[in-house]
């Protein structure tokens, strides 16, 4: 038994869509979240800004005591992983494109057409396509970037025909050209316009990591003896903005959960401590 929190963070709210899936399969857990909503989007950073924001992150946490980390962000998974394995080896540290990639590949077979959508930095990298070639290499794989989504999910640009227009910009081509039957959300942003295109593309299945990785995250901690049992501590969500935009998002994600996460965010600067 380990009553320690799970620490999760992310680039901004998009690793926000994991915590209700865990809060219900795992409700004994408790959560340190940390959003770097101050400098999101990572997605179209250098490299080595995106390691030196995550190193930074992840010390916070650590300091927190956190039991394990989660890297709820697809461009930090698929740049700054084994890098942060190494800075904190005994910590469990689990990022989310791994387990998805492993549930396409065993879910999937030749005759689909699987499309993979995220930012610059996660399709550059080619971390979902080599994730899943490992497990199968006789898929049918395609890729492409849609930086604009993320800013415009920042600030809540959802339910309207921007966002469906931006949608049809990336994605009209990309869909019917490649003949796809399966796309999968490769950033953690996406799950909150997953209804958009689910309505834009009704033939296609939506494949979200965020609801994937908490079977991972079971898996470890049960593994490691490190289940929580009983805590009375509560969730804390961190956020380097917390901007009204990020609150009303806050409200849309956790719309009929627990009262208490929504209220319990707190602005905090990394240097500074909490404001």
């Amino acid at each position: 038994m380990d009553n320690r929190p799970i620490g999760f963070f992310d680039s901004g709210l998009g690793g926000l869509t994991c915590i209700p899936y865990l809060m219900k399969a795992l409700p004994d857990e408790k959560i340190i979240y940390f959003g770097d909503t101050a400098r999101t989007p990572y997605g179209s950073k250098a490299t080595t800004t995106i390691r030196s924001f995550s190193m930074e992150i992840a010390d916070f946490l650590i300091r927190s005591d956190v039991k394990m980390i989660v890297i709820a962000c697809n461009t930090v998974s698929a740049t700054c992983l084994e890098d942060l394995r190494c800075r904190f080896p005994k910590t469990p540290i689990l990022g989310i494109i791994e387990p998805a990639a492993k549930a396409v590949a065993k879910a999937c077979g030749e005759e689909n057409h699987i499309g993979i959508i995220g930012t610059k930095v996660t399709i550059a990298s080619k971390a979902y396509e080599l994730g899943i070639r490992r497990y199968n290499d006789r898929l049918n794989i395609y890729e492409t970037p849609c930086p604009a989504f993320v800013p415009l999910i920042e600030e809540g640009i959802i339910e309207n025909d921007i966002m469906d227009l931006t949608i049809r910009y990336y994605m009209d081509d990309f869909v019917y050209g490649n003949h796809l039957d399966t796309v999968i959300l490769g950033c953690t942003h996406y799950p909150l316009i997953q209804k958009n295109i689910e309505r834009i593309y009704p033939g296609l299945d939506i494949i979200n990591p965020s609801s994937i990785i908490v079977d991972n995250i079971e898996q470890i901690l049960a593994e490691r003896g490190m289940l929580a049992a009983g805590s009375q501590a509560g969730n804390v969500f961190y956020a380097s903005d917390l901007s009204e935009n990020f609150i009303n998002m806050i409200d849309h994600i956790f719309a009929g959960e627990d009262e208490d996460a929504k209220v319990r965010f707190l602005n905090f600067d990394l240097e500074n401590g909490e404001r």
